[in-house]
């Protein structure tokens, strides 16, 4: 499973470095950028990304209050990685719980060394793929890697599974959005899914279309950015043509 992450950082060029960086490394997945400390705590409560880089040349304060602030609102702690063109903040990143601190330029075997320490200490595990849908005394236990996706019917939810069943919830679709692994997207407004079943993106027509069952799902304007994204991880271990 990958490492996600979201850069916050007013600076255009070095957060294009930093992505451009992390891409040699495999394993990580950016999710969202933002350029101001109310952007980025908007950001992170939304994505909920696993790492966090944080350019402190511009606004430190403004970040540090800003990770304070995140400690409202999540249980889940991302990890925080400070970047500066100096060593004045270096003090209040360690006071802040930052796992590093690196200073601009980049440099590959700093980056390197915190990459592979953070790995070593929060190796990614392949967590639980059950979800257990609940109707009174009845428990339905579904395996999420055979979801290819789902689809809102009104106040009910009907998952598509690979063997070609239904099975339906009574329940909406955005209850199950934060539920769900990080394979699953929400791409429309009545559905979400396994990104892992992908064969193709049309921008054109607005269609996702499945592997399996060659169904074309769309996608709408307002999740233009998951589309974005599921774009990036399927194109990252791709050999890519240009006609």
């Amino acid at each position: 499973m990958d490492y996600t992450y979201t850069i916050i950082d007013q600076d255009a060029t070095s957060s294009l470095q930093l992505q451009h960086y992390l891409e040699d490394y495999g394993d990580f997945q950016c999710v969202a950028q933002a350029t101001d400390h109310e952007d980025g705590l908007n950001t992170i409560l939304k994505h909920h990304p696993d790492i966090v880089f944080l350019n402190l040349d511009h606004g430190a304060a403004l970040y540090f209050q800003m990770v304070k602030e995140l400690h409202l609102y999540i249980t889940e702690f991302p990890v925080l990685i400070g970047i500066s063109s100096g060593k004045e903040h270096a003090y209040d990143a360690i006071k802040n719980d930052f796992f590093d601190y690196w200073l601009l330029p980049f440099n590959e075997f700093d980056m390197r060394k915190t990459l592979l320490r953070l790995k070593k200490q929060l190796p990614k595990e392949h967590t639980g793929t059950t979800l257990c849908l609940k109707s009174y005394k009845d428990f339905h236990y579904l395996d999420t890697d055979e979801i290819l996706y789902l689809k809102a019917d009104n106040n009910s939810t009907d998952f598509f599974m690979k063997d070609g069943s239904t099975i339906s919830a009574f329940k909406t679709l955005k209850t199950f959005e934060s539920q769900l692994p990080k394979n699953f997207i929400r791409v429309h407004q009545s559905y979400i899914l396994n990104m892992n079943f992908v064969s193709r993106i049309n921008y054109g027509k607005g269609l996702c279309t499945l592997k399996t069952s060659k169904m074309q799902l769309p996608f709408s304007k307002t999740y233009r950015e998951n589309i974005d994204s599921l774009k990036k991880v399927l194109s990252k271990n791709s050999i890519t043509t240009l006609n």
